[in-house]
C-alpha cells in the first residue's frame, strides 16, 4: 500500500537519473520511488530563496551525479545500509515495480500535450509581467513539471522550446519598439529591458535542473548567458543605432528623461556589449566607472569648463546653488 501510494502521488516523475546522451537517462527499478519523494516537498519556498535553495547540499533535493553518472542519494536506502542481497532485492521490490515503471514512461508525446504547454503558459506571463505584479502561477509544479521532464530525456527538447519561445516574443518586442514614436523611443526600451531582465530572474531557476545536467554538462554554457545573449541579438542589436543618438540628445538636453532611466539604460548596454562603450565613451562614463582614462593635468581647464557648463544649464531649469 505504501508504495502504490507513493506511485500516485508521484505519478510521472523520474524512475532513476541514469547518464546518457542528454546526461539524464532513467532505467528501470525501484529508484524512481526515492526520487519522488523531493519531488513532493513544498519547493515554492524554497524557490523564493533563489537559486541557492536548490544546491547540491539540500537533503531534500537530487545532488550532483557521480563518475559514473548515477546521482547519489538515488541508491535504496536499504543498499548504504548494513543488509545482504535479500534487503536490496525487498527494497527495490522487482516484482512489483515492472508494470509501474512503465506506466510511469513520460512519452514526447506526453511531454508536447501536457507538459510543455504548463511551461509555455507560464513563460509567457513572466515575460509580460510588469514589476510588482502577482503571477498566478505555481512555482513548485512548474519546477515539478521541469525536473520530470529532465529525468524522462527531454531536456534537449524542452532547452529548444524554451529558445524558440523567448526568441519569438524577443521578435514581437522588437517590432514594437520599431513602431515607437521618438519620444516614446527610449522610455520604451527601457521597459522592454527592465521587464526581460526581471522574468529572467524567474525563469532561470524554475529551468535549474535542465542548466545543471543539460546546459552546462552538455552544451558547457549556462542559461542566463544564453538569454541574456538573446536579448542582445534579437533587440539591442537592432535597435543600438537607433537609440544611442537619442541617448546623446538627451544627455545635452538635462531632464529630458529621467536620470534613473538613463542610468538601467546605459548600464543595461554595458552589460549586453561592453565594446558598445566605444560608440559613446562618455555617455557611458557617468554610470559606469574607469570608462575613461585617468584625468591629466594638462585637460584641467577643459574639465572646469565642463562643470560651469552643467552649472548654467542646471540654472536656466530652475535649479539653484
Amino acid at each position: 500500500m505504501e508504495e502504490e501510494s507513493m506511485e500516485e502521488e508521484g505519478g510521472g516523475g523520474c524512475e532513476a537519473m541514469m547518464d546518457d546522451q542528454n546526461h539524464n537517462n532513467w532505467g528501470a527499478g525501484g529508484y524512481g520511488r526515492h526520487l519522488l519523494g523531493p519531488v513532493a516537498a513544498p519547493l515554492g519556498d524554497r524557490l523564493l530563496r533563489g537559486p541557492a535553495a536548490a544546491s547540491s547540499s539540500d537533503p531534500e533535493l537530487p545532488v550532483v551525479p557521480e563518475a559514473n553518472g548515477v546521482l547519489r542519494g538515488c541508491e535504496p536506502a536499504s543498499v548504504a545500509g548494513k543488509g545482504g542481497a535479500g534487503a536490496i532485492a525487498a527494497a527495490i521490490n522487482i516484482n512489483a515495480s515492472t508494470s509501474k515503471f512503465l506506466m510511469n514512461v513520460i512519452t514526447i508525446e506526453d511531454y508536447k500535450s501536457t507538459y510543455w504547454p504548463k511551461l509555455d503558459s507560464a513563460i509567457d506571463q513572466l515575460l509580460t509581467q510588469s514589476p510588482g505584479d502577482y503571477i498566478p502561477i505555481s512555482y513548485e509544479q512548474i519546477y515539478s513539471c521541469v525536473y520530470k521532464c529532465v529525468c524522462q530525456q527531454h531536456s534537449e527538447q524542452m532547452y529548444s522550446d524554451l529558445i524558440k519561445k523567448i526568441t519569438n516574443h524577443l521578435e514581437r518586442v522588437s517590432k514594437e519598439l520599431q513602431a515607437s514614436p521618438p519620444d516614446l523611443y527610449i522610455e520604451r526600451f527601457n521597459v522592454a529591458l527592465g521587464q526581460y531582465m526581471g522574468a529572467l530572474q524567474s525563469i532561470v531557476p524554475l529551468f535549474i535542473y535542465m542548466n545543471k545536467f543539460y546546459i552546462e554538462t552538455k552544451l558547457n554554457r549556462d542559461l542566463k548567458d544564453d538569454l541574456i545573449k538573446l536579448f542582445t541579438e534579437h533587440v539591442a542589436e537592432k535597435h543600438i543605432y537607433n537609440l544611442m543618438p537619442l541617448l546623446l540628445e538627451a544627455q545635452s538636453t538635462p531632464f529630458q528623461i529621467t536620470p534613473s532611466t538613463m542610468a538601467n539604460i546605459v548600464k543595461g548596454l554595458y552589460t549586453l556589449r561592453p565594446e558598445w562603450v566605444q560608440m559613446a565613451p562618455a555617455l557611458f562614463s557617468k554610470f559606469i566607472p574607469n570608462i575613461l582614462p585617468p584625468a591629466v593635468e594638462s585637460e584641467l581647464q577643459e574639465y572646469a569648463a565642463q562643470d560651469q557648463k552643467l552649472q548654467r544649464e542646471l540654472m536656466q531649469n530652475g535649479f539653484t546653488r
